[in-house]
């Protein structure tokens, strides 16, 4: 998921050869009891973990020679576990990736390939998919996972506190973002337009992909000292330093919406929507969301969870049945009423209660209009170093361009490792 991250570093022991091992090297007949049932085994996180035996049930009784071990994994410990999983080239059949893990585990051989079983399950297929998530799902090109649920970024507000300063409607563009970010801090002492979390690892890029930034050429090469690049730092940098927006306050998102809107617009993802409803119902019909505001286009980027064959299962056909029962549109929306995640499969959301919603509607446009960050080993390493090259932007005033030139060069050496 987007609000967390899997840092792994692996040392060169782990490293398994690097290569993508598809199912001609998996032993599919081992495993079986007794009765000729086989067990696989899944790694879920959080309170996915929690809420999967639920939905694991169905698949049971569709699947009665097949049962799914679900072993519910705190993410305080997940990062030790899978490290130890990839040592002793053990661990869970199938497992639960966080969007920006994946690029990390592929790098070191630890997740299979799965194109042989495409053919066989045809839920798999990336058709199925929003196209940003299925991007989330690749590594040197070849599908190592599927989307299971997805989640992307869009524009909270106070749509009675626009009004007054001039909006009947959230703004669509950076200008429009900007102007009503200070008319609203214009308010008065200690109010201010809008909230970017610097802590935000994805905030920059996505603001850069929506100037036109590649983020990276054709060669791997970081593009982050290149106009487009550097001209979208510089916008983001313009709020921080005109005031309208909002740090180290100390109060969380609902709470800058509240009352009279210490903080009026944020941007943030879906699950924010059951935060507001539930801490701030006096809010009803004062807030809405939006899609982004844009300027060479109005991208976000995709958060979400895959599910991944771990290499060294020895039941890559049972999980990738498995996998293919979960990719299914009616089981996505199942899973939706269990834990509010939404789903990844397109067909999911021609559900009526999902085209009745208004403001899930504007979250499914905005998905169309998102995109994977670049599936890259070191992508984690070289957001932290962004967060910090920004930060001496915005506190310390220091010079963009010098500072992205900077983090170019340090990009660069980080992702030749």
């Amino acid at each position: 998921m987007m609000k967390r991250t899997l840092g792994i570093i692996l040392a060169s022991t782990l490293l398994l050869g690097g290569a993508l091992v598809g199912c001609s090297s998996k032993d599919d007949s081992s495993g079986k009891d007794a009765n000729g049932k086989t067990t696989i085994t899944m790694w879920g996180m959080g309170a996915e973990g929690k809420l999967l035996p639920e939905i694991v049930k169905d698949f049971e009784k569709e699947n009665p020679d097949i049962h799914v071990d679900v072993q519910a994994l705190p993410w305080d410990n997940a990062h030790d576990k899978l490290l130890t999983a990839v040592a002793s080239k053990s661990g869970p059949d199938v497992v639960q990736l966080g969007t920006s893990w994946v690029p990390e585990l592929a790098s070191a051989g630890a997740l299979t390939d799965i194109t042989p079983y495409i053919s066989k399950y045809p839920e798999l297929e990336s058709k199925n998919f929003f196209e940003g998530a299925v991007g989330t799902t690749k590594f040197e090109g070849k599908p190592v996972g599927v989307p299971w649920y997805t989640e992307t970024r869009v524009l909270f507000y106070r749509s009675d506190l626009l009004k007054q300063v001039g909006y009947n409607e959230a703004p669509k563009t950076w200008e429009e973002l900007s102007d009503a970010a200070q008319k609203l801090a214009a308010r008065g002492k200690g109010k201010y337009g809008i909230s970017f979390s610097a802590k935000e690892q994805s905030m920059g890029f996505m603001f850069a992909l929506q100037n036109g930034s590649k983020l990276v050429d054709e060669q791997g090469n970081p593009l982050f000292n290149q106009p487009p690049f550097v001209d979208a730092v510089k916008y983001l940098n313009t709020f921080f330093q005109n005031g309208s927006n909002a740090v180290d306050i100390g109060i969380d998102s609902v709470q800058g919406l509240q009352g009279d809107g210490i903080v009026p617009m944020f941007i943030s993802g879906p699950f924010m929507i059951k935060e507001i409803k539930s801490k701030a119902p006096e809010l009803e019909g004062k807030w809405n969301i939006a899609e982004l505001p844009g300027k060479v286009n109005n991208l976000s980027v995709l958060g979400g969870a895959n599910l991944s064959i771990m290499q060294f299962s020895k039941h890559p056909e049972e999980s990738a049945k498995f996998m293919a029962y979960m990719s299914k549109p009616e089981t996505q929306l199942k899973w939706m009423e269990l834990s509010s995640n939404l789903p990844a499969a397109t067909k999911s959301w021609e559900d009526a209660k999902l085209k009745s919603d208004p403001m899930l509607q504007t979250i499914r446009k905005q998905l169309d209009h998102s995109a994977a960050l670049p599936q890259l080993a070191a992508w984690e390493e070289v957001s932290q170093q962004f967060i910090k090259s920004f930060e001496r932007v915005y506190r310390g005033q220091a010079d963009v361009q010098k500072e992205m030139d900077d983090f170019n060069q340090q990009a660069a050496s980080i992702m030749k490792k």
